[in-house]
């Protein structure tokens, strides 16, 4: 069985069809699915699928591309937010995005600090998105977990060597995703191959980033199976080994049985 630990259901595109796209991760040993929170307005969506579907679960946190629109969302806005939904696992999808700049810098730091301590405080995983801020992302989670019990996932990790490394030296947790299937990926294929088997988790982020064979087109998580195929290759075992590694570490980071 499978974990997809980052996907998007709330997505139209999944939304709209999403009895079978469930099915069909059914049926390529998807046992869970965690769709991922970027705004208000998505998290809507997301509680009523995650009471429609039992093996679905769900997130709550602003994306950083929108934190300028959405400062509201404070600590104490994410407690009161988290504490009505039992199945609501993780806060994010939170962190530091300084590729496109949607929002300001400093915005986008105060918004991550806020979900890093409503993390701490429930005493349930941050997923982290990092692009182009790798000095800032670990700069904070290295200050911020000095006297916590954070648990971290940086979701489709897609950054150096030294990051993972400083990373696996803090206990995070590594998504991968499709990206390592790309024909471009050969560097990044080498960097996950040094990352160990107990930090590693896979996604699709979909409908975003399908792998090969269907790269180009909407991704969905019933894809998953070709990223893990691709993982098996990277880390030189069997698809089952990576199916039972990512699963358990998925299950002991949310806390499910």
């Amino acid at each position: 069985m499978i974990a997809d630990s980052h996907c998007h259901l709330d997505n139209s595109h999944l939304y709209n069809q999403l009895d079978d796209v469930v099915k069909r991760a059914q049926s390529n040993q998807i046992k869970y699915l965690l769709t991922i929170c970027t705004t208000l307005e998505s998290f809507e969506k997301i509680k009523l699928i995650v009471k429609q579907y039992s093996n679905i679960y769900g997130t709550f946190g602003i994306h950083p591309h929108e934190s300028n629109k959405y400062k509201n969302v404070d600590l104490k806005f994410i407690l009161n937010e988290k504490k009505k939904y039992k199945k609501i696992i993780g806060i994010g999808e939170t962190g530091l995005d300084f590729y496109y700049n949607h929002s300001d810098k400093k915005t986008q730091k105060i918004s991550f600090i806020e979900h890093i301590h409503a993390a701490s405080q429930l005493n349930i995983p941050i997923i982290v998105h990092s692009r182009n801020a790798e000095i800032d992302t670990y700069e904070i989670l290295k200050s911020e977990m000095k006297n916590s019990n954070l648990k971290v996932l940086l979701h489709c990790f897609t950054g150096s060597k030294n990051f993972a490394n400083k990373l696996i030296d803090l206990n995070c947790y590594i998504s991968v995703s499709g990206i390592i299937t790309f024909k471009n990926s050969g560097e990044l294929a080498d960097t996950v191959a040094s990352i160990p088997m107990k930090n590693l988790l896979v996604e699709t982020d979909s409908p975003f980033l399908a792998p090969l064979p269907y790269r180009g087109k909407f991704n969905e998580p019933s894809y998953i199976i070709h990223t893990v195929e691709k993982l098996s290759k990277i880390m030189k075992t069997s698809k089952e080994t990576i199916m039972s590694y990512t699963t358990n570490n998925f299950k002991n980071l949310f806390k499910l049985t």
